[in-house]
């Protein structure tokens, strides 16, 4: 719906001049709307100025309809809703009137039913009517509704993540089905065609092309509103047609991070004061990835709980503590050696700063390894470092079973047994551990 509006003269004045769109008639009765930017035309002739104001009004304006539409959409959906709790609890199913016209036994059974509710219960006998009698037609789920309806269905799994991987799942969501009504309008889900997702497709294209945006950023969002709309027409019913199905761009990347050269991590990364603008809990966490391989967001997390020193082997324990882990797998406890070791004596009660902010540190590291050109390449970036511990333990032939326990994969075979034990993983460690930096 969101496209290039110019701005209109009427009255000496320049003004936004729109026809309300097809989707929202039934929400906005006005057949054209007009807003005055309160610019004058002979002070801004060439509409420079309006055209800003005109970009801005145009966007209150479409957000108005969205809001009209979900609240006439939410009382729809709460008569249904109430419509078919009546139809229950008097023993019949709700059936929509059309296919209740097709039952004549079944319609004059509910006529029964009526007429024993309304000698007992009149004061809801219109709600019952309506109930019985497939009064209340299905509201039509829009667009701007899929989030809201798909996160319902998902509301067990969410529960277990904190408020951060909440956003974070939620975020890039939101962001594919603002891009998909910018280009196509609030359609209600029934009503999306093929032809609409090709257009989206090759909106996706033209950008990729004018703006340099990745590919996968494109793919991703075919991939949140195909998964999200199969999910909702499943639970629901809709017969919606798998139209977002096969949409992908090709050309996209795998996604894999580069790694570190080791003698770059030591020489550059833990050389001293190459970390020291640096706050102190940023970098124990980039000390402590450098020798776990532990996960940006496992990092930011640990606490004083989960960081173990005054063990025989002192380590750290991964663990949900409040978010969802990445896989079952995850869940593990890592030797502590070398800078790592170093770093969790000097933070033992974690890092307060960014728990549950795993976002935020990765912003203020890409920027700080940015402006000290500590990425060989764009490829490189903090979370390289677990590939750089991969990679070591690799060059010196640890058993895959230990290097997937550290890294928190699954083990391709069946598992017997304990699995390796804290002293075996620490000895493959201390093999591979980085000398810390003198200002440690």
């Amino acid at each position: 719906m969101a496209r290039e509006i110019e701005p209109h003269k009427r009255s000496g004045y320049w003004y936004l001049i729109r026809r309300v769109p097809t989707a929202f008639a039934d929400v906005d009765p006005r057949v054209l709307v007009r807003l005055t930017t309160h610019i004058a035309v002979a002070d801004d002739p060439r509409g420079v100025r309006a055209r800003a104001v005109v970009r801005s009004l145009n966007a209150d304006l479409e957000e108005y309809w969205r809001g009209l539409a979900a609240g006439r959409s939410a009382e729809a959906q709460e008569r249904y809703d109430e419509a078919r709790k009546l139809a229950r609890r008097a023993g019949f199913d709700y059936v929509p009137v059309a296919a209740l016209a097709e039952r004549p036994d079944d319609i004059l059974r509910r006529l029964a039913a009526l007429a024993t509710s309304a000698k007992e219960r009149p004061e809801i006998q219109q709600e019952m009517t309506s109930a019985l009698l497939g009064g209340e037609e299905a509201p039509a789920l829009r667009l701007s509704g899929l989030l809201e309806a798909f996160e319902d269905l998902q509301r067990a799994s969410l529960s277990t993540m904190s408020d951060d991987q909440v956003r974070r799942w939620r975020n890039p969501k939101a962001r594919a089905i603002a891009n998909l009504v910018a280009k196509i309008g609030d359609k209600p889900l029934a009503e999306i065609t093929r032809n609409d997702a090709l257009d989206f497709r090759d909106w996706w294209q033209d950008r990729v092309l004018s703006e340099g945006i990745e590919i996968d950023t494109a793919n991703k969002d075919f991939g949140h509103i195909n998964r999200m709309m199969r999910t909702v027409d499943n639970k629901r019913r809709l017969g919606l047609q798998p139209v977002f199905g096969l949409l992908r761009i090709e050309g996209g990347s795998t996604g894999q991070r580069a790694a570190y050269e080791p003698s770059f991590v030591q020489e550059r990364l833990l050389a001293a004061g190459a970390l020291g603008e640096l706050n102190l809990e940023a970098r124990c966490i980039i000390y402590l990835m450098a020798d776990t391989g532990l996960r940006t967001s496992e990092a930011a997390n640990l606490t004083e709980e989960t960081i173990v020193l005054d063990a025989d082997i002192p380590y750290v324990h991964v663990v949900p503590d409040g978010r969802k882990m990445k896989t079952p797998h995850s869940e593990r406890k890592i030797p502590l050696v070398g800078v790592a070791l170093a770093a969790a004596r000097r933070c033992p009660g974690g890092f307060p700063r960014y728990r549950d902010k795993p976002s935020s540190l990765s912003a203020y590291m890409s920027r700080f390894f940015r402006e000290k050109n500590l990425r060989p390449t764009e490829d490189h970036s903090l979370y390289s470092l677990r590939h750089t511990f991969e990679d070591r333990l690799t060059a010196i032939e640890a058993p895959e079973k230990v290097i997937a326990q550290l890294m928190g994969h699954k083990w391709s075979r069946p598992r017997y047994g304990a699995g390796p034990s804290l002293a075996q993983a620490a000895d493959w460690l201390s093999r591979i551990a980085f000398k810390p930096p003198p200002d440690l």
